[in-house]
């Protein structure tokens, strides 16, 4: 009875192990295999015709080359064309042979191993000026209503010196004389002869027909023993794949829990450390191997331990955000998402901890926020600057009218100037406030940016004059030209240089250079030897409104950084206290078609 058991059991395994092969799997190898071996038989069958089209071409020219020889002995025995007729007969007669046939370049055949067909025309579709001159022999196949088809072969004919009675004159041409390889005399061409050999194909044909059969045979074979060859394959993939599918699934689990980009700390029921990935050994800094079996509580801290004691059945996923130590006085936040492990039949082996570093998350939620708050004081600022202008136009009318009746005090004269001066200094500042608070609008087009640095350059010289500054340029690497809003960008310049004097003030050196770091960006840096700037003010400097400054409003390095990244750029500072600043505009080259510049340029 067990014995009946084992064989039904083996009986079903096989069975479920046929069934295991889905028929897309056969009709895919079928799909493979028949046009590999069709290309296979087809090409044994074109070479097969190759070979007996080459062996009829040289069984021609032999042919061919057998006749002239003989025709050269009679002609040295002053033969006549009695003679060479016999001889054509004479070589016809070899079997295989349908014809041999000597005609001149008008068609009319002067000797035929049929007597009754000399004086005939032949070949007449043929160019046979053409064909007299060859030296190579040429073939074509006939078509036979008797029988098998007729393969020629021709060329045209040579002899030796002297003429053969009764077929015309040598030809007084020089050049018609060509050099005998086999025996090395010389020979006369008669380019008014052409030979041609017929060749019975029937047998070839027969051959042909019998190696295709063959290799048809020979084909359909190498298929079947193909097609059971690739079925055995799949059947032993198949055994092998169900053998190693448990194996398959725990190496890429194992290769799934290393890798991924959170960390993952697995427990058994006693709270030993039993898995451990890559990202738990970054974030702890300790081996797989250090902790694997130790006790999860010497390992872990207290925020990851109190997560497996709150779990239970009516709640086995537990999530929260926690502020972890992990080792060397490092608190990170963490969140941390704890849960059971049960089988598939629901018995309980371990615990699973997953946790991902939410501190690139909180300085981005930092950032959107601190954004939001600008975007909130840049909407009220702008509001206010429109409030504001309005009695600024007002008092400077005012002012103006005052300066002119009171011309003659000069302490009224005084007072008025100092009232417009800052009336224009307000209109200035909320001048930039608005600038900044609106959606910024491009005027781009391709154009060369050294003239616009030699401009900004004009335009500070009196000012660097007055303050004993040294003006200093390196312009001598040759940039592309950039697709950009020229004023856009020399507004961006004027401030930065302005910036650098106004760090400069008892004198230094103000320098721009102009260079092309790769083949993506241009760089242009502007470099001054002033006073510096602090690492604690470094990072706030382009934030809006903040200044080091008495009068200046915070807004022009903010409005540079937004014009430089709305042509897709950026601007990097670095800068040491008491040796200087340097600021780096970085400009991206590309190609720039007239479509895309009439697109981005206003109409």
């Amino acid at each position: 009875m067990g014995s009946l058991m084992k064989k039904a059991h083996k009986k079903s395994s096989l069975r479920n192990f046929w069934v295991m092969i889905p028929p897309w799997v056969i009709l895919g190898a079928l799909l493979v295999l028949i046009p590999i071996f069709a290309y296979i038989t087809l090409g044994n069958i074109h070479r097969e015709k190759e070979l007996t089209t080459r062996l009829l071409i040289e069984k021609g020219e032999a042919l061919i080359r057998s006749f002239e020889a003989g025709a050269r002995t009679g002609a040295g025995l002053e033969w006549g064309s009695v003679q060479l007729r016999k001889l054509v007969i004479e070589t016809a007669r070899q079997p295989g042979v349908d014809y041999l046939i000597l005609a001149d370049t008008q068609g009319v055949i002067l000797a035929d191993s049929d007597p009754s067909m000399v004086g005939e025309l032949y070949g007449w579709d043929l160019n046979l000026k053409t064909a007299a001159r060859q030296t190579q022999v040429a073939w074509r196949r006939i078509a036979n209503a008797q029988g098998a088809d007729t393969f020629e072969v021709y060329r045209g004919f040579s002899t030796a010196e002297g003429s053969i009675p009764g077929f015309g004159k040598e030809t007084d041409s020089p050049d018609k004389g060509t050099q005998d390889g086999r025996n090395g005399k010389n020979v006369r061409s008669y380019p008014g002869y052409i030979i041609f050999v017929g060749l019975d194909m029937g047998p070839i044909l027969e051959a042909r027909k019998q190696d295709t059969r063959n290799a048809v045979i020979t084909g359909l074979a190498l298929l079947l023993i193909g097609f059971a060859g690739m079925i055995s394959l799949f059947l032993a993939q198949g055994y092998r794949s169900v053998r190693g599918s448990l194996s398959q699934a725990r190496a890429f689990s194992d290769s799934l829990v290393n890798h991924m980009p959170i960390g993952l700390v697995a427990m058994d029921p006693e709270k030993r450390l039993i898995a451990w990935n890559e990202t738990a050994e970054a974030v702890f800094g300790l081996p797989f191997r250090d902790v694997l079996g130790k006790r999860a509580a010497e390992v872990l801290p207290d925020c990851f331990m109190e997560m497996p004691e709150a779990l239970s059945m009516a709640q086995p996923i537990l999530e929260r955000e926690r502020d972890c130590p992990v080792g060397e006085g490092r608190t990170i936040p963490l969140e941390i998402i704890a849960t059971r492990l049960q089988d598939d039949e629901g018995a309980f082996f371990g615990y699973a901890i997953l946790f991902r570093d939410l501190t690139e998350v909180q300085r981005l939620k930092s950032e959107v926020e601190r954004n939001r708050r600008l975007a909130a004081i840049g909407s009220l600022a702008a509001g206010v600057a429109h409030e504001i202008r309005n009695p600024l136009s007002s008092i400077k009318g005012f002012a103006t009218y005052l300066r002119e009746r009171y011309r003659d005090n000069p302490e009224d004269q005084q007072v008025t100037d100092i009232m417009i001066q800052e009336v224009e200094r307000l209109n200035r500042v909320i001048g930039q406030l608005l600038e900044f608070s609106r959606p910024l609008t491009l005027n781009r087009k391709v154009a060369a940016i050294e003239p616009i640095l030699r401009h900004t350059l004009k335009m500070v010289e009196a000012q660097a004059q007055e303050k004993g500054v040294a003006l200093m340029t390196d312009f001598s690497n040759p940039v592309p030209d950039l697709f950009l809003d020229t004023d856009k960008m020399t507004q961006v310049f004027l401030n930065l240089t302005l910036n650098a004097l106004n760090a400069m003030e008892k004198g230094g050196t103000l320098s721009l250079t102009l260079a092309q770091p790769d083949a993506q960006s241009v760089r242009v840096e502007i470099s001054d030897t002033g006073t510096g700037i602090g690492k604690e003010e470094l990072g706030r400097i382009f934030d809006p409104y903040f200044t080091t400054r008495a009068s200046g409003t915070g807004l022009g390095l903010p409005i540079a950084q937004r014009i430089v990244e709305a042509h897709g750029g950026e601007i990097r500072v670095s800068s040491e206290l008491g040796k200087g600043t340097v600021f780096s505009v970085l400009l991206p080259c590309r190609e720039v078609s007239s479509e895309q510049i009439e697109t981005e340029m206003p109409s």
